[in-house]
């Protein structure tokens, strides 16, 4: 199997296709890839660290107000699909698939102008302009949010869920105290993601003596560019009771799998994993992003139990506070969280998305 696979701009983007190509490498060991990207993005940093192949195309994102920029952009575009045609010749691929961001644009278009085989993967409940743009081409479309299913053909979206929950989903439970966490207590994630978010950790930070006398212990998690300036912000840091302050967790999954709630962003890659390990939520959704899809990605657990919604507007030191300790001191709640989250995961969405590979291709 010969695949191309493209898509960038973030970790969301990115780490969904990192995630496939594995799985499709341990069902088809001799297969071969090509990812192409941008020269800028994460992608040009990431995907080589992984060893695979990788080329590059100049390509930048529509603006979604009318500007000249647009105009260079269109141009852009269409070089783009001349020199994604001439990838696709050389590597001869049996699937092209994207993933996401407007890198992959000009490649899965060329690739349905030139009759090979196509696949979207949109991560996101609220689709991104470039997969909207490239569903009316593709063969197939898989999505992680039943949501996202309005926005295309229908005949052609299939369901997979996102392929970092497989990963997460095997991830081995080894206990609290393997990652460093106390066994006997609860234990409450606070994350704003790798490079932390500024209002999470202010309201973290003005009720962070509250936690004294809590049950449950607290990792709190500034984002490394942040680390230093929150420690020098709280007095006797170094003897906070029931809270750990961290720059970042490197390998989140091992301790995902120990951790009784979260409480931070609601990107589509944060929410597969949740989901499925069935993890219960408070949900602060950024504002900063396109078309503010991550409101729409927290609606889709918040909508069914699975998790708790405070916008960002609302959020105030005094209500997380409150919404975290209702929660952890109540256990019912906390198990019927539980049980919705988990309802909303797709474990096995790597094996979904190998199916409809194999179908596509006819294997």
């Amino acid at each position: 199997m010969r695949v191309i696979i493209s898509g960038g701009g973030t970790g969301g983007h990115i780490y969904p296709a990192l995630s496939l190509v594995k799985a499709i490498n341990e069902h088809y060991p001799k297969a071969e890839f090509l990812y192409l990207g941008t020269p800028n993005g994460l992608e040009a940093t990431i995907v080589p660290s992984h060893k695979i192949p990788f080329k590059t195309l100049k390509v930048s994102g529509i603006k979604r107000s009318l500007s000249l920029e647009n105009c260079k952009t269109v141009l852009q575009f269409l070089t783009s699909v001349g020199k994604a045609k001439t990838y696709i010749k050389e590597f001869n691929p049996d699937i092209v698939i994207g993933t996401g961001g407007y890198v992959c644009g000009p490649v899965v278009y060329a690739a349905t102008k030139m009759g090979i085989k196509t696949l979207i993967h949109e991560q996101n409940s609220l689709p991104g302009i470039t997969n909207k743009f490239l569903g009316r081409y593709v063969d197939s479309v898989c999505i992680c949010f039943e949501e996202a299913k309005k926005f295309f053909n229908q005949d052609k979206v299939v369901l997979t869920g996102n392929p970092r929950a497989s990963e997460v989903a095997k991830t081995l439970k080894l206990g609290k105290s393997s990652v460093g966490l106390n066994p006997k207590k609860k234990t409450v994630l606070i994350s704003g993601g790798s490079r932390g978010a500024r209002p999470i950790n202010d309201a973290i930070i003005s009720m962070i003596k509250g936690y004294d006398s809590a049950t449950y212990e607290v990792i709190f998690v500034t984002g490394s560019v942040h680390y230093e300036a929150i420690r020098s912000q709280i007095e006797n840091v170094d003897y906070l009771k029931n809270v750990k302050i961290v720059p970042f967790i490197e390998d989140m999954p091992k301790f995902l799998i120990n951790i009784d709630l979260f409480v931070g962003r609601s990107g589509a890659t944060t929410l597969a994993e949740l989901t499925s390990l069935g993890i219960p939520s408070i949900l602060i959704p950024s504002p900063y992003v396109a078309e503010n899809h991550q409101e729409f990605n927290a609606r889709s657990i918040t909508d069914h139990s699975g998790g708790i919604l405070i916008l960002e507007k609302d959020l105030t030191s005094d209500k997380l506070f409150n919404e975290i300790t209702k929660i952890m001191n109540d256990e019912l709640s906390l198990s019927k969280m539980k049980i919705a989250a988990k309802k909303l995961g797709i474990p096995d969405a790597n094996q979904r998305l190998l199916d409809e590979i194999k179908q596509l291709l006819d294997l």
